[in-house]
């Protein structure tokens, strides 16, 4: 495998061509007459990944992108199902939408994605605020869709694939930094966690051809890009087995073979990745991660809950001594220094309030550097919701939930003013949000970092000397690389 691998390198390398937030693919581009698109996307990192693919397809088929919802010709919400709150931001923008549509009578609405896949006749029988459904798998048939939506009838396609992966799909990278880049490595998920409805909208599980992705990362480097994420519900479950070149024997590719294969595209490109589960994440992984600067020390470890019978309903497949051995081994591996975040679900059905306080013990104990943290939403036709009664009052939900905000705010203040007098690696991204005068970037842990533009600019590695943090944020000031060692 190792010779192949490198074969798969060269030859790359002399080729020299080719995040629940709301996220708008925006950038505009001259459209020459052409038919034009407008995509908003909610929820994770996979959906935005996804409407970058959404793009590829529909440009091929003659339409430019628009930042401008009201005059596109066509919209396309790609919709998120984790929440009943994500729901209803997608149905209070449909609303808006459909506003628009009745001055443009010609304009089509399409809703895309998780929401698509579980709400399909609801949308189109008793809301009818759409003209095309389509979910995760269906996205190369929606050239087709939309001509049979410009006849008047609607286009549906929810099919699920346990095939596709887009892997032969360039995506376009609309938006973009032109520094960091989103690459989906796998889709689907099989490990049916009795809370989330991800199985039954993105199908089971199924890992794209490594050697795709090592293409796509190199084309990215080729192009200017210096960091990419592979993204996966699971990136620890990757696997994929194929022929090997020249030879009858077949190679097997894991998680940790993947990341070494990114890695060597260039040191200069920094891989991230997520997300990891705790019953799969490896020592290989850790020593791989280990093995490679450009890897960043950072790892989301999606905890759920603190409690062992809590994870056991809540179809997790580890307990809370199983968890904490995993964060032991990230520690003992990678060093204290490694970032690590989680999800932590408040008030899931039965939570007793002594279980609760296993959810805050766990947060003291591990002091993770952030998370997300969410009062639990019941969603409809999960295990959860077939077999438990969703019976923790709401106003507990939010005090359970505003406890463990709080201690995780107040930990990620702590360690992060440990950094103070530190220097740390970051990747300028952009200016700050605040200040033309300010670059913006994350280091190796996936901290924020603020730091006074001077002769730098985005793309750039800088040394940052952190002088000031709050508990999401650093501050501090550029070094220059001799004088690095003095701090």
């Amino acid at each position: 495998m190792e010779n192949r691998i490198a074969e798969s390198l060269k030859i790359l390398t002399e080729s020299d061509k080719e995040a629940c937030e709301t996220v708008r693919i925006s950038e505009n581009e001259p459209s020459f007459g052409k038919r034009t698109l407008f995509i908003e996307s909610y929820g994770c990192q996979m959906n935005f990944a996804d409407s970058e693919i959404v793009a590829s397809v529909m440009r091929n088929a003659g339409y430019a992108t628009t930042a401008d919802a009201a005059t596109a010709d066509l919209v396309f919400l790609n919709t998120c199902a984790i929440r009943d709150n994500a729901e209803q931001r997608v149905r209070t923008r449909l609303k808006q939408l459909n506003v628009y549509k009745k001055k443009r009578p010609g304009m089509l609405i399409g809703v895309l994605g998780c929401m698509a896949e579980r709400l399909k006749a609801k949308l189109l029988e008793e809301e009818k605020m759409v003209d095309i459904v389509t979910g995760p798998d269906a996205y190369r048939d929606l050239p087709r869709l939309v001509e049979e939506a410009e006849t008047g009838q609607k286009g549906v396609n929810v099919f699920l694939s346990r095939e596709e992966t887009y892997a032969d799909i360039s995506p376009v990278r609309l938006n973009s930094n032109g520094i960091t880049a989103l690459i989906s490595i796998m889709r689907g998920c099989d490990n049916m966690c009795s809370f989330c409805v991800v199985p039954y909208t993105r199908g089971r599980e199924r890992s794209r051809d490594p050697f795709s992705i090592l293409k796509e990362a190199q084309d990215l480097f080729n192009e200017g890009f210096k960091e990419v994420t592979l993204l996966g519900q699971n990136v620890d479950s990757y696997k994929w087995t194929g022929p090997q070149e020249g030879q009858d024997s077949e190679i097997h590719i894991n998680f940790a073979n993947l990341l070494e294969m990114v890695a060597k595209i260039s040191p200069e490109l920094r891989v991230r990745f997520s997300t990891s589960h705790p019953k799969d994440i490896t020592d290989e992984v850790l020593y791989t991660i280990k093995k490679y600067d450009n890897i960043c020390k950072y790892i989301h470890l999606p905890a759920q809950h603190g409690n062992s019978r809590m994870l056991s309903i809540m179809n997790r497949t580890y307990d809370r001594e199983w968890y904490l051995e995993r964060v032991d081994s990230i520690r003992r591996i990678l060093g204290e220094e490694c970032g690590i975040s989680h999800d932590m679900i408040a008030g899931f059905c039965t939570e007793t309030e002594e279980e609760h306080l296993d959810s805050l013990s766990l947060l003291e104990m591990v002091r993770f550097d952030f998370g997300y943290m969410f009062a639990y939403s019941e969603r409809p036709g999960t295990p959860a919701a077939k077999k438990f009664e969703d019976d923790i009052p709401a106003d507990i939900k939010q005090r359970r939930l505003a406890e463990i905000i709080e201690i995780q705010q107040r930990v990620s203040a702590e360690k992060n003013q440990k950094l103070v007098g530190t220097v740390q690696r970051v990747l300028a991204e952009g200016f700050s949000k605040r200040s033309d005068d300010d670059l913006s970037g994350r280091s190796d842990q996936n901290k924020v970092v603020i730091f006074p533009k001077e002769h730098f600019k985005k793309g750039d590695y800088v040394n940052v000397l952190i002088t000031e943090t709050t508990s999401a944020t650093l501050r501090g000031k550029a070094v220059i690389e001799e004088n690095v060692a003095a701090y």
